[in-house]
């Protein structure tokens, strides 16, 4: 049975460049800061680098054994420290298990981890997770910790957080390294940790949205994956309307598969037949609510075809940093059409007033009424919402944004309705209407 993970299929060159910078950091025991734009495919980029069979001898280091540890924290069902640290060491339990290596030390890291499972105490936990680490060091093999999407745990992260990411390094001869991913500088996102975080992470390894080439080889797999039939000069227009940003070709992809079933879809009216749907929408607005006003102010300048000057382009140097912004035949210009369009609708100042449900607003609300007055967890809600994203992933942010667009719409209507927030679970709707006396 082949994997699921549809990148280990992508030929080894893929984002060839950010591979050799990343291999790099990696073989030299770099902690590295990678840094995208939201969606914008560091994830596929990494389920490339750290599931392709190949990556280690081409990019890394064909003379030491590298483990490379994924710790997705999109799978936190809480967002607690204790929680963090938990997965993380499950994460570690379950690389080690694939590992060439003596059964006393898969049983005696396994022992530690169960240990600290029966316990429930977040230092023994930590401790029991270095201990690990200096025993998989002592075979000689190189860990790395991936934690991906790690700006979802930036509001919990403690002050001594790094200071102890550097103890477990030490604790392993510097044989152990980090690489975060985030879609800003975690210094932006946490400002209160900056200075014990520079000493630590000084390498910030910016992921710009997929060049043709690269977009070419995500498109045929997903192509292959949904069973599509589309022509020659429509997957061009399908890679030039997403810029490269991965999130935006898997959607434009899905929503493809859904309408050829009912037309005949041609590269002419693509973009037309794309840029309203909901889904879309949101990762626009997901983008635009990631931007400092500075750098809306200079996407806003470029999709009018206006000069950004000196100053304000030095503010809003992220754009350019993580490719939201390029150069084309000798002009500045937004990364996609997509997005283009979305900022030129609903950008800077420009409000839908639309009282009405979306087609999303309406199940999330479905949902909510089904299970009245008791709480609908994160999970419940993607399963219900968003079907269609079972490759995806759906950021908090999404979750959030729905669920407040919900709420605000809810009271314009004068319902008898509203949402509320239980803090770390999920979300619950409850009656407004006083009980009868």
């Amino acid at each position: 049975m082949g994997s699921p993970i549809i990148e280990v299929k992508y030929p080894i060159k893929f984002r060839e460049e950010d591979a050799k910078i990343l291999g790099e950091h990696v073989r030299l025991r770099h902690n590295v800061n990678l840094i995208g734009a939201k969606r914008v495919g560091i994830g596929d980029f990494l389920n490339f680098f750290l599931y392709h069979k190949d990556i280690a001898r081409k990019y890394i280091d064909r003379h030491h054994k590298h483990l490379l540890i994924p710790v997705d924290l999109n799978d936190l069902v809480e967002i607690k420290l204790f929680a963090f640290w938990t997965l993380t060491f499950k994460r570690i339990v379950d690389a080690v298990g694939s590992l060439p290596v003596e059964p006393s030390v898969k049983k005696q890291i396994n022992g530690l981890f169960l240990t600290s499972i029966q316990e429930s105490d977040l230092f023994l936990t930590v401790e029991n997770l270095r201990k690990s680490l200096i025993e998989i060091a002592k075979t000689g093999i190189l860990p790395t910790i991936f934690w991906l999407r790690f700006d979802r745990i930036s509001e919990i992260t403690p002050i001594d957080f790094f200071a102890n990411l550097q103890g477990l390094r030490e604790a392993t001869g510097q044989k152990l390294c980090f690489v975060l991913t985030s879609y800003r500088e975690i210094g932006k996102i946490t400002p209160r940790l900056t200075e014990k975080l520079l000493p630590i992470f000084i390498h910030n390894f910016y992921i710009k949205p997929a060049g043709e080439k690269d977009a070419k080889v995500i498109l045929h797999e997903l192509v292959r994956k949904y069973h599509l039939k589309i022509s020659g000069k429509l997957a061009k227009k399908i890679i030039e309307v997403s810029g490269g940003h991965a999130q935006y070709l898997y959607l434009t992809l899905i929503i493809l598969a859904q309408s050829l079933r009912d037309q005949k879809v041609d590269e002419k009216i693509l973009l037309e037949l794309i840029s309203g749907d909901e889904r879309l929408i949101l990762q626009s607005e997901e983008i635009w609510d990631s931007l400092f006003d500075a750098e809306k102010d200079a996407i806003g300048l470029i999709t009018e075809g206006k000069k950004v000057g000196a100053d304000l382009r030095f503010n809003a140097k992220y754009i350019w940093e993580t490719g939201l912004v390029l150069r084309k035949f000798d002009r500045r210009q937004i990364f996609s059409p997509i997005f283009g369009a979305y900022v030129r609708e609903n950008g800077k100042g420009k409000v839908n007033g639309s009282v009405e449900l979306t087609k999303k607003e309406n199940l999330l609300f479905s949902l909510l009424l089904a299970s009245q007055n008791e709480v609908c967890e994160r999970e419940k809600i993607i399963e219900a919402v968003w079907a269609e994203y079972e490759d995806l992933g759906v950021s908090d942010w999404t979750i959030d944004k729905l669920v407040a667009r919900l709420r605000n719409k809810l009271k314009e209507q004068g319902s008898d309705f509203s949402v509320i927030t239980v803090k770390t679970r999920g979300y619950k709707l409850v009656s407004t209407k006083p009980n009868p006396s």
